[in-house]
């Protein structure tokens, strides 16, 4: 009989960074309702009116970005795949992106009221820096190359989501909302493994370009680059100079901008290196978790552009 649909087998493995991905990603699973947010609580209670908004605004982009990549964004990788296994690990992302954007609502029913939630989802829907960097990504979801597609989830997930990071982390750095912070550290931990990933196979495409097709390429994924970070610096000058913090989270932006530049093979784009990055935050995301022992087995520290424990490194920035 002519075979109708084939069956997945992980004992034929075509490319083994499938495998080895599929067994990070479900050896660091986490679940929000595992931490306990309410210790926050009286952190919360010190911040000013303008930090607390800050924090809605920001958690409240970034559930909208976790929702477009759930939503559509794995789908639109999902068509273009090279083995069956790759499929399996873009399940695996797409479940976990829903997590990520259940987790900030978490955070929200824990720190705020129905009114202020309300109030959070109204700006976010309406925001319009937010909706262009959405517009621009779902736009080449639904109408790019497939190497396109590849290049605007790693953009999204190693660079775009970090305005929204740096504030947690920056608590995290001066002792403050901890449990809030461990949520967006288990967050970075699974977007670094799927901007790595992602990025790999984005490298394998382009190494099987013709020349002209490959520069042509690159100069797009510069001018796209280019063009988020236009909109990026709007969006977090529009949250950030009322806390002062502005300068720092560009620094912040840039350094991820070319962490996802090398994710994807190629050189980085900005002058700015971790050095220039305020160590606070440094240290906030390279702190291991010191709350939950559910976690030890695994850890989250987390160094950017690294994933810890994935034992084909030099496939994160080159092949």
């Amino acid at each position: 009989m002519q075979t109708y649909y084939e069956a997945i087998n992980w004992n034929n493995i075509e490319d083994v960074i499938d495998k080895s991905t599929w067994e990070k990603l479900t050896e660091q699973f986490w679940l929000d309702t595992r931490i306990p947010l309410s210790n926050d609580l009286d952190d919360w209670r010190k911040l000013s009116s303008q930090e607390k908004d800050l924090v809605g605004k920001v958690f409240g982009g970034l559930t909208l970005l976790d929702t477009m990549q759930s939503e559509t964004g794995i789908e639109a990788l999902r068509r273009d795949i090279r083995t069956p296994h790759e499929e399996a690990v873009y399940n695996n992302i797409q479940f976990m992106e829903s997590v990520h954007a259940k987790s900030y609502s978490s955070i929200f029913s824990t720190l705020n009221t129905k009114a202020e939630i309300e109030a959070i989802f109204d700006w976010t829907n309406t925001n319009p820096h937010l909706q262009k960097k959405a517009q621009i990504i779902n736009e080449i979801y639904e109408n790019g190359t497939a190497l396109e597609k590849k290049v605007a989830s790693v953009f999204l997930e190693t660079f775009l989501f970090y305005s929204g990071f740096f504030t947690p982390l920056y608590y995290l750095g001066n002792n403050k909302l901890a449990n809030v912070a461990e949520i967006i550290k288990l967050i970075i931990r699974d977007e670094s493994v799927h901007g790595t990933y992602i990025g790999y196979k984005f490298q394998l495409g382009f190494k099987e370009l013709a020349e002209e097709e490959q520069e042509n390429l690159k100069n797009w994924m510069y001018d796209l680059l280019y063009t988020l970070y236009e909109n990026e610096e709007a969006y977090t000058r529009s949250l950030y100079d009322t806390v002062g913090w502005t300068e720092e989270v560009l620094v912040f932006l840039r350094y991820n901008a070319n962490k996802a530049l090398m994710n994807l093979g190629h050189d980085p784009l900005f002058p700015d290196t971790a050095d220039d990055v305020n160590p606070i935050i440094m240290n906030g995301i390279s702190t291991g978790t010191s709350n939950h022992d559910f976690f030890s087995q695994v850890g989250n520290g987390y160094l950017l552009g690294e994933v810890e424990a994935m034992e084909d490194d030099d496939y994160l920035y080159g092949l």
